[in-house]
């Protein structure tokens, strides 16, 4: 049985069954709410203008808000379970920042939403699950 139980959060439907999901499989796990702010997230806000690197604290700082209103309704549902969740946010690219935070916090479990993408939508857009799993030290599991 997982001790440590890494949910990765994002405020879509697939990130709360995520959670959802880790609540009640490991109710005895420690379980930390993971949301991973993509520093070219902030550039796709401003744009690589002059105007970038004057904003980029204040853009920064309406994305750290965000991730403390998401991992803040993280807490919420986790506590219908009776859950106490650790939660943390990490700046980096998303599937890298989740493996990584998984080796570096001893997770050894991870459970990631997906939007369940096939064919070229899933080519084009990526997958942020699917390199998950393929990269992680750990199981995974992949709710959709």
């Amino acid at each position: 049985m997982a001790k440590h139980v890494l949910v990765a959060v994002d405020d879509s439907t697939q990130s709360t069954e995520a959670l959802e999901f880790a609540c009640t499989e490991y109710p005895d796990a420690t379980i930390t709410a993971l949301y991973v702010l993509d520093p070219g997230d902030f550039y796709a806000v401003s744009g690589v203008e002059g105007t970038a690197v004057a904003n980029y604290d204040e853009i920064e700082g309406h994305h750290q808000d965000r991730a403390e209103d998401v991992l803040d309704g993280a807490r919420e549902q986790a506590g219908e379970h009776g859950i106490d969740l650790e939660t943390d946010y990490v700046i980096g690219g998303v599937s890298r920042s989740i493996v990584d935070y998984a080796a570096e916090h001893e997770v050894d479990h991870i459970v990631v939403g997906s939007h369940g993408r096939t064919g070229a939508s899933r080519i084009l857009l990526g997958s942020v699950a699917e390199t998950v799993a393929r990269r992680s030290p750990v199981p995974v599991t992949i709710v959709r």
